[in-house]
């Protein structure tokens, strides 16, 4: 079973927040992961996990012919109206609603680690991709270098549901270990051929903008579900205390790591 239900109610809840706060914060981490895919005029590319479509948009600047996927109907609009003339649909990583070898180069920022099995998303990024096409997915960095998680993941994992029977809650920082972000890939059958990290600091103009901002993400909403909206806004409040700066705007320091794999010629 994919991940695609239960992820696409908890990212639609506060989409527009999540849209207006949060994506751009990823820019950096974009641009990385569409020059290690090579995206430039005439690719074909599917963003998979692609939120509200602000990777997308970038893409189509860069010529490219984008195709989009996520869970969550409530980014979806958003990505649909960002990207007019894209191919935007909805669906599970797991199971890919695209025909094989329909790309050039897929990209999967931050989201292969929010699938039920990472192992069967893979499969499918790969099963869509052109031969000698590049996959790039990308991950929150060692948590040494995450401020953001260094700051809230300990207080907020005693408000998370406990999972269910048999299955794997998503874990951010599951491919921040050494290496393992490229195994995940060469798993699949790819070549390796690109890797990196980038620096990607989360910034917010207020401690309210962070809130709700933050408060969007599918992780926070399961946990607001479960534990109430002011047991996680006082985790939030606590951590952007600490990291505050003179003229009132919040910052977290973060690196993001990427890989690329390049799927085998004929």
């Amino acid at each position: 079973m994919g991940s695609a239900k239960l992820q696409g109610r908890l990212w639609s809840a506060r989409a527009e927040d999540w849209a207006t706060y949060v994506e751009q914060v990823g820019l950096p981490l974009f641009g990385a992961a569409l020059d290690s895919a090579r995206v430039t005029k005439g690719t074909r590319l599917l963003d998979a996990g692609c939120g509200a479509g602000l990777l997308g948009l970038l893409a189509t600047l860069r010529g490219a012919h984008v195709a989009a996927l996520d869970a969550a109907p409530g980014l979806l609009a958003i990505a649909r109206d960002r990207l007019p003339a894209a191919d935007v649909r909805e669906g599970d990583l797991e199971e890919l609603p695209f025909a094989d070898a329909s790309f050039d180069a897929v990209v999967a920022v931050n989201s292969v680690f929010f699938a039920a099995d990472m192992a069967a998303a893979m499969r499918e990024l790969v099963r869509v991709t052109e031969r000698g096409g590049r996959v790039v997915v990308t991950a929150w960095g060692p948590p040494e270098k995450c401020e953001f998680l260094q700051a809230v993941r300990p207080a907020l994992a005693p408000l998370m549901p406990p999972p269910p029977p048999d299955a794997t809650p998503p874990q951010p920082g599951a491919l921040s270990e050494q290496g393992a972000l490229a195994g995940l890939l060469e798993a699949a059958g790819l070549r390796l051929v690109d890797e990196g990290e980038v620096s990607c600091p989360f910034v917010f103009p207020s401690s309210e903008a962070s809130w709700r901002g933050n408060s969007s993400a599918g992780m926070n909403q399961a946990a607001i579900a479960y534990s109430g909206e002011d047991a996680v806004r006082a985790v939030y409040t606590a951590a952007d205390r600490a990291h505050t700066r003179v003229d009132g705007t919040v910052r977290y320091e973060n690196v993001f790591i990427w890989a690329a794999g390049e799927k085998p010629g004929l």
